[in-house]
């Protein structure tokens, strides 16, 4: 996956279950290992569970699938829950 770092900014973050999460607001890089550490995601999703409150999350790189018109994280059960269905 190649990709230009500035062309990450503002992407829609969302899992690969299709819950979104968020708008990439910076990227963190790890200088010594030459590598994209984490992405910074503000504008974060309030229905998505544990992470109401906070202003941003930090999303390892590690856990991203695709990067194009959106971005595409491994979803994590415990974290990016679905938003509540309405009846």
């Amino acid at each position: 996956m190649r990709t230009q770092i500035t062309e990450m900014f503002g992407l829609r973050v969302y899992t690969d279950r299709a819950v979104f999460i968020g708008n990439v607001d910076d990227v963190v890089l790890d200088v010594d290992q030459k590598k994209v550490d984490a992405l910074a995601v503000g504008e974060l999703n309030p229905e998505i569970g544990e992470v109401k409150g906070y202003n941003g999350l930090q999303i390892p790189f590690r856990i991203v699938k695709s990067v194009g018109d959106i971005i595409i994280v491994r979803h994590i059960p415990g974290l990016f829950k679905s938003p509540a269905k309405e009846d």
